[in-house]
């Protein structure tokens, strides 16, 4: 895809997602979420986050929100959002929010994951008008973070922040090495498997001038492959790999896969081009915070 192609891409779904039936900064609006529309009104006061996406969605925007699920493979908000989040009341985990905890915070806000289950909408929606990004998480980051945006009343500044994003992408790829062969690989204690292109950090790389490992490419259902064997190390391999875990566990699993010749065969590791970066950035979270954050990576990697 080309460069141009690509941000016309871009701009063509964040306009589609924001020309929705009420006006930018309106007393009330209407938006049409993953289970049909939902109205807004004002600009919201408390506002719970269910998710690492809705988060960095509510900091980028200006929002503290009052309440947060725990990271992915963690017990606390994401390292890269702390600093910005500060204390917030943690009211579940992506794999089971708390009912009750949510309620005491008595929300006028909840954004959620574009994965929330309609009964849990429909309870949560009882408590507060729920935001919940139509499509999943191999659809373009930018139609989420702007419906998000424009749930918190934030409609002009969410397409600053993403045009924000575009620029620094175009600026990026012009100073990089195109053509190279990228993998984004997660190692669990159970083994590695590789995460889809289609994912967020997919859309970046491609954005940024990469071609998909193949079986990255292939996983356009699901957001990563099967755990692969040592044995089948190799379908990992490209021009450069980068290798995420989200724990301790994770990374005591991948030291030891380092020693193991399948390991070292890899010619991206012959080439040391093998970057170590946060799983819970690089295969847990989208948003304008995890895109710096993975820009930097990258420039980090390749320019410096």
């Amino acid at each position: 895809m080309s460069l141009t192609a690509f941000l016309q891409r871009g701009a063509t779904l964040v306009a589609a997602c924001l020309l929705l039936s009420a006006p930018l900064h309106a007393a009330e609006r209407t938006l049409e979420g993953a289970y049909g529309p939902v109205t807004f009104k004002g600009s919201p006061q408390r506002v719970v986050a269910l998710g690492d996406s809705a988060l960095d969605a509510a900091l980028s925007l200006g929002i503290q929100p009052l309440g947060t699920l725990a990271s992915r493979g963690g017990n606390d908000v994401p390292d890269y959002l702390k600093e910005r989040a500060g204390t917030l009341a943690l009211v579940g985990s992506v794999r089971e929010p708390n009912l009750e905890a949510v309620l005491r915070l008595q929300p006028d806000l909840i954004l959620a994951s574009s994965d929330l289950s309609r009964d849990l909408y429909a309870k949560l929606s009882l408590m507060a008008p729920t935001a919940v990004p139509k499509g999943g998480s191999l659809e373009d980051w930018r139609q989420a973070y702007a419906f998000y945006a424009q749930a918190l009343d934030k409609a002009e500044d969410g397409q600053q922040r993403i045009a924000e994003i575009d620029a620094r992408v175009a600026d990026l790829r012009q100073r990089l090495p195109q053509g190279q062969h990228a993998s984004v690989v997660r190692w669990n204690p159970q083994g590695p498997f590789i995460m889809s292109s289609h994912l967020f950090v997919g859309q970046l790389l491609q954005g940024l001038g990469f071609t998909a490992n193949e079986l990255a490419a292939a996983q356009t259902n699901k957001p990563h492959s099967d755990v692969l064997s040592l044995e089948n190390l190799s379908r990992v391999d490209a021009d450069w790999i980068f290798l995420a875990t989200l724990n301790p566990d994770g990374r005591k699993a991948l030291d030891a896969a380092r020693q193991q010749p399948a390991f070292k065969r890899l010619k991206a590791v012959g080439n040391d081009r093998v970057v170590s970066v946060d799983g819970q950035i690089w295969s847990s979270s989208s948003g304008y915070l995890a895109a710096q954050h993975i820009l930097d990576d990258v420039e980090k990697a390749l320019l410096h």
